[in-house]
C-alpha cells in the first residue's frame, strides 16, 4: 500500500520572511556595497567592448526579406523586426515591433550565508546599455543563447535553472516585456536556492537583497532583468487593509481588460505607414517615439566575442512614475490599466505615468498623459525616489527613463481617480506581480524599490 499523500502549506510565508531579512541586511558576507560600482567599472574597462552604429547594409547575416521587408537573421533564430497594425475604436497605428516567440530565462541563484539569503549577481555587458556593463541576474539568456545558436560558448550556471527541484524554487513566473516594442514577449523569471558549493567566476558576486536595493538608488547600475526578477519574488504583506479589497481590485482589472477593444496583428515591415527606412535607421517621418538602428559589437567578452544586430532606439529619455498617497495610514500608489499593442492580454497594470514627454509637447494640455505634470513638477521634498534606469540592453539602445515615486495629494490625484486608474497598495501590487501578465515591466521596476522608497524594510 502506498504512503499517504503529504500536504504542504498553500503559502510560502517562510520564503517571504527570509527575503525580508535579506532586504533588511545592509551588507553582505562577501562584498561591500561600496565596492560594487568600482567592480562594474573595472569590468567595463577590461572588457574593451566597442559598440558602433553601422548602416543596415553592414549587418552580418541580417537582412530585410525581399517579400515582406521584415528584418531577420539568416539562421531563422534570435528575433525579427516586423510591422504591427493596432486598431482601437477611436484610433489606429502602425509601427515596427520585435517578434521573439521563444521564452528566455532570467534567473538568480540564491544561497544562505550566515543565516541570510544572498543572490549571485553578474557584471554583464549588453550593447544597448548606456555604460555597457550593469548588474544582472545570474543567468540572462534566450533559448537561442543557451542552445548556442550563435555558435559560441555555453551560459554559466544555466544548469541550476533548467530542471531545479521543487523545494529549490523561490519564485518562478512568466512575465511580459515592453508591450510597445515587443510582440507578446515573455520571460521566465526565477530565483533558485542552492545549498552546495558554487564556484564564483570573477564577473559574479554574492549580494544581499538589501545591498541590491541600495544599488537601485544609483543611475544605470542594476539592469532591467534583475529588477523584474526581484519584483516577482514573494513578500510579506506590509498591510492588511486597502481602499479596495483584493476581490474588488481583480474585478476592476478584469473590467478594464474587457472594456478595451484592441486588435493587433503583424504585417509586413515594408508596408507600415508613416515610417521611412534610410541607410542607417528606420524611423517615423515626424521623428517621434523611436527608430530601428544597426550596431556592430566588438570585443564583447561574452558567449560570442563580436557580432552585429539591430536595436530599437528611443528618441529621448522617458519618464516613469508612481503617484503615492497615504490613506488612513496605509500607503497606496496610483496604477494605470495601460493598453500596449504588444501585450498578450491587451492591458497590464502600469505606473501612473509612462511616456516620453517630448512626444506630447506639440499637443494641447488636454491631450497630454494624465498626471504627467503632477509627477514632473513635484517639489523636491515630495520625491521619494528618483533614479535613471535603462531598459533591456540586448534589444534597446540607450533606452533610459527617469523612474520616480512622488508623494501627491487630493488636488493632483483624487481619491476617486478617472477611469483606467486605481489606487493599490504595495502588497496588492506584489500579489499580482507573482502571476503572469498583470503588472508591466516598468511597474515591476518601481515595485522592486517600493518598500524601500516608502520607508519599509531595506530603506537606505
Amino acid at each position: 500500500m502506498s504512503a499517504p499523500a503529504r500536504l504542504v502549506p498553500r503559502t510560502r510565508a517562510a520564503v517571504a520572511e527570509r527575503l525580508a531579512l535579506s532586504a533588511a541586511t545592509a551588507e553582505g558576507v562577501h562584498t561591500a556595497t561600496s565596492e560594487v560600482p568600482g567592480w562594474l567599472d573595472r569590468h567595463r574597462r577590461e572588457c574593451g567592448t566597442v559598440v558602433r552604429r553601422i548602416p543596415f547594409a553592414a549587418l552580418d547575416n541580417w537582412s530585410f526579406a525581399p517579400d515582406t521587408g521584415n528584418l531577420r537573421h539568416g539562421s531563422g533564430r534570435f528575433f525579427t523586426v516586423e510591422g504591427l497594425h493596432v486598431t482601437r475604436p477611436q484610433t489606429q497605428w502602425q509601427q515596427p515591433i520585435i517578434v521573439q516567440s521563444e521564452i528566455g530565462i532570467l534567473g538568480i541563484l540564491a544561497k544562505e550565508f550566515d543565516g541570510v539569503l544572498h543572490f549571485l549577481m553578474q557584471a554583464k555587458m549588453e550593447p544597448g546599455n548606456p555604460d555597457l556593463v550593469q548588474l544582472s541576474p545570474t543567468v540572462q539568456a534566450t533559448r537561442s543563447n543557451y542552445t548556442q545558436a550563435h555558435g559560441g560558448s555555453g551560459v554559466r550556471y544555466l544548469e541550476h535553472f533548467l530542471a531545479p527541484r521543487r523545494e529549490q524554487v523561490l519564485t518562478d513566473v512568466l512575465q511580459s516585456e515592453h508591450g510597445a516594442w515587443f510582440f507578446r514577449k515573455r520571460n521566465r523569471n526565477m530565483i533558485v536556492e542552492v545549498d552546495g558549493d558554487v564556484p564564483v567566476h570573477d564577473s559574479f558576486r554574492w549580494l544581499t537583497l538589501g545591498q541590491i536595493l541600495r544599488l537601485l538608488r544609483l543611475d544605470n547600475v542594476v539592469n532591467m532583468d534583475a529588477r523584474t526578477v526581484l519584483a516577482s519574488a514573494p513578500a510579506v504583506p506590509a498591510e492588511t487593509r486597502a481602499l479596495s479589497s483584493d476581490a474588488d481590485l481583480l474585478a476592476w482589472f478584469t473590467g478594464e481588460r474587457a472594456r478595451h477593444d484592441v486588435r493587433a496583428r503583424l504585417m509586413p515591415l515594408r508596408d507600415i505607414a508613416g515610417w521611412q527606412r534610410g541607410e542607417h535607421a528606420l524611423g517615423r517621418t515626424d521623428g517621434r517615439f523611436f527608430r530601428v538602428v544597426a550596431v556592430s559589437v566588438e570585443g564583447a567578452g561574452r558567449e560570442v566575442a563580436g557580432w552585429t544586430q539591430p536595436l530599437i532606439e528611443p528618441v529621448e529619455r522617458g519618464v516613469v512614475g508612481f503617484a503615492h498617497r497615504v490613506f488612513d495610514g496605509v500607503p497606496h500608489v496610483l496604477a494605470h490599466a495601460r493598453v500596449e499593442g504588444g501585450f498578450l492580454d491587451t492591458v497590464e497594470l502600469a505606473p501612473t505615468v509612462q511616456c516620453v514627454p517630448s512626444n506630447y509637447a506639440p499637443l494641447p494640455a488636454g491631450e497630454r498623459p494624465l498626471f504627467l505634470d503632477a509627477v514632473l513638477n513635484a517639489p523636491p521634498e515630495r520625491v521619494r525616489y528618483s533614479t535613471v534606469h535603462s531598459e533591456e540592453g540586448g534589444r534597446f539602445l540607450d533606452a533610459e527613463s527617469r523612474y520616480l515615486i512622488v508623494e501627491t495629494d487630493e488636488a493632483t490625484t483624487p481619491d476617486e481617480p478617472p477611469p483606467g486608474y486605481h489606487w493599490v497598495t504595495p502588497g496588492q501590487l506584489r500579489w499580482l506581480a507573482a502571476h503572469s501578465r498583470y503588472v508591466n515591466v516598468q511597474a515591476r521596476t518601481l515595485l522592486a524599490v517600493l518598500d524601500a522608497a516608502l520607508g519599509g524594510d531595506g530603506a537606505p
